[in-house]
């Protein structure tokens, strides 16, 4: 929710940003007020529409999923009790967070302010004299010289002079047949959910200004322009202002309504700035589908090949190149996003879900090819043949595939394979190579050097993979270019795990591995809000969080997937407080270790909650 809010306030900047610099002073009043109530609108929509297809795909290595936190004083089931008892939970109600009361109490005091100016609003229309004109109230304020309106009544001092209530009396009426004051009660309604956003009572104050401009150039047709600056300028002190009135005498708005009213009519070419919006809108379209749970879609991904099986992840891949294809992806388009890239081509073992993808567009490509050929009726049996057999691959599984890489007869194959000048050597270990295998890299790498047909050397050791591409800079030198994918370890078998201080002084990496899993839990299990969930329909609920531990032991990349937004987002919340730990270590050397855990509570309604 405070992520939502944050975008809620930027997006209002921006639009009143492009308000203030290109639309501010055109005289298309009209326009401008449709702009910031559009606007206005939009930028509470926003934050909460997401694109998939523009959401950008990456990948990643598996993660391994740890035990299940179980939080919430709510009746669990004997297994969730288990599952409690074994990660060594404290179960315990968690508290409401102190930014949610303080602005449940800042709206409460908001609702009182405004319901206190509208009684106000409602005593002066009681106390004083009134007579109606047409459908139209008017009300006579006593000892006043105040003018101003509210929906169909206009209020006008008794103090003002005859010669002026004309003027000023056709002034409220545009303010009345334009409907004002419903622009004025949306915006006071923001105000009041939004009290602590500055840009509301911002848009508040434009929304205003327009409207007496508005005013102004329909009454002074009806009033000649002398008497009508005469009315301006012949302004009192005795001002009764409300936020959602359409005051008449605005001390603040004299001299932009008169330098307004002497201002020539805008230029019809001058509309095309209103074109503006549309980028702008695009733009933050952009932004919202793929902001981070976009640009960490490789994690989301592994979660959620824990909770899937690899048939239904197939299957949902190739959903997802059909829905591509319906909204107008090209093939390539569509092969790119399922992960058939040169950099892929390079990788000796493919992750989990790039496994899948590919096998799912495979099959997706086999359909495709099936369906062309059946409409220009060209089918032959041959091809149902290739159909199924790509469909039966001999790799059904994943441990299927990892287990033929593996293999000393396909690792001998790749390295042997050095088509589009592409070298490649397999080793065990790539951050310890043998004497054999160095001799065997500074072997290639020489060869690399001196042959104008390899452009490429590919080291592998099936989980870190090094790239060295030779090319000839401008000036005529010869350059390798060196890439390292980055190093991530599965929290199952990284040799020393992240650990607190507390745990670190434990015997084994087992013991230090199982004080972590029960710190992270208790952490989450206290912590986590589970009342945000009180909307939600009975029943149990898991989130499931992802985030790792890098080489300084931050806590980082933090990704959930639950039943609402607002369940991801306290998820996140409760993974960023988790303090530093000891980073993890592979081979002495300090590395990135990723983790997922699933948070499980119930939800339970009676008739008496």
């Amino acid at each position: 929710m405070l992520y939502s809010i944050l975008q809620i306030i930027a997006f209002q900047a921006l639009f009143l940003l492009v308000y203030d610099l290109f639309l501010k002073r055109e005289t298309f009043f009209n326009y401008n007020r449709a702009y910031l109530i559009i606007t206005s609108i939009l930028s509470l929509v926003l934050p909460f529409i997401k694109f998939p297809a523009l959401k950008t795909m990456a990948t990643k290595d598996m993660v391994i999923r740890l035990p299940e936190v179980f939080i919430g004083a709510k009746t669990p089931t004997v297994y969730d009790i288990q599952i409690a008892e074994q990660a060594g939970i404290i179960i315990e109600q968690p508290q409401t967070p102190i930014w949610q009361i303080i602005g449940i109490v800042g709206i409460v005091v908001a609702s009182l302010i405004f319901l206190v100016k509208i009684a106000k609003l409602y005593w002066l229309k009681h106390k004083n004299p009134k007579r109606w004109n047409g459908n139209i109230l008017i009300v006579k304020l006593i000892k006043s010289s105040a003018a101003f309106s509210f929906f169909n009544t206009i209020f006008l001092g008794e103090h003002i002079s005859e010669t002026e209530k004309p003027t000023i009396y056709k002034h409220e009426l545009v303010h009345i047949k334009e409907f004002h004051t419903l622009d004025l009660l949306f915006f006071e309604v923001l105000r009041i959910i939004f009290w602590f956003n500055p840009l509301v009572y911002i848009y508040q104050n434009r929304i205003k200004e327009l409207h007496e401009y508005i005013a102004d150039a329909k009454a002074v047709k009806q009033t000649g322009k002398s008497e009508y600056y005469a009315s301006l300028l012949n302004q009192v002190l005795d001002v009764n202002q409300v936020s959602f009135t359409n005051t008449f005498f605005n001390k603040s708005l004299i001299k932009k309504r008169i330098v307004m009213l002497q201002k020539s009519k805008s230029k019809q070419l001058n509309l095309i700035k209103y074109a503006l919006l549309i980028p702008l809108v695009f733009g933050m379209l952009i932004y919202t589908s793929t902001e981070v749970r976009a640009q960490v879609k490789n994690q989301e991904q592994e979660v959620l090949s824990q909770e899937l099986s690899e048939t239904e992840l197939i299957k949902k891949y190739y959903d997802e190149y059909v829905v591509m294809e319906k909204n107008g992806s090209s093939i390539m388009e569509i092969m790119d996003y399922s992960g058939f890239t040169e950099r892929n081509k390079l990788k000796y073992v493919l992750s989990k879900t790039e496994f899948l993808k590919g096998k799912a567009y495979l099959e997706y490509l086999a359909d495709r090819i099936l369906e062309k050929k059946s409409k220009e009726r060209a089918l032959t049996e041959k091809d149902y043949e290739s159909n199924n057999r790509i469909k039966t691959s001999k790799f059904n599984t994943y441990s299927d595939y990892k287990a033929f890489k593996n293999t000393k007869e396909e690792i001998e194959r790749w390295q042997n394979n050095t088509q589009d000048g592409v070298l490649k050597l397999f080793v065990e270990d790539a951050g310890n190579k043998t004497e054999a295998e160095t001799k065997r890299y500074n072997g290639l790498l020489k060869q690399l050097e001196n042959d104008d047909f390899f452009n490429k050397l590919v080291v592998t050791d099936g989980k870190v993979t090094l790239t060295l591409e030779s090319y000839v800079s401008n000036d005529g030198v010869d350059i390798i270019k060196e890439e390292i994918e980055s190093v991530e370890v599965p929290f199952s078998i990284v040799d020393e795990t992240p650990t607190t201080f507390e745990c670190k002084d434990l015997e084994d990496n087992q013991a230090r591995k199982n004080c972590m899993n029960a710190f992270v839990n208790k952490h989450i299990a206290k912590n986590f809000n589970t009342s945000i969930a009180d909307s939600l329909p009975p029943g149990k609920k898991r989130i499931f969080v992802q985030f790792k531990i890098d080489k300084e032991g931050n806590v980082t990349n933090i990704l959930a997937r639950g039943p609402s937004e607002a369940l991801e987002v306290e998820a996140k919340h409760v993974v960023a407080t988790l303090p530093q730990f000891i980073p993890g270590k592979q081979k002495g050397e300090t590395v990135v270790v990723p983790f997922s855990i699933p948070i499980v509570f119930e939800v339970n309604k009676t008739k008496k909650d």
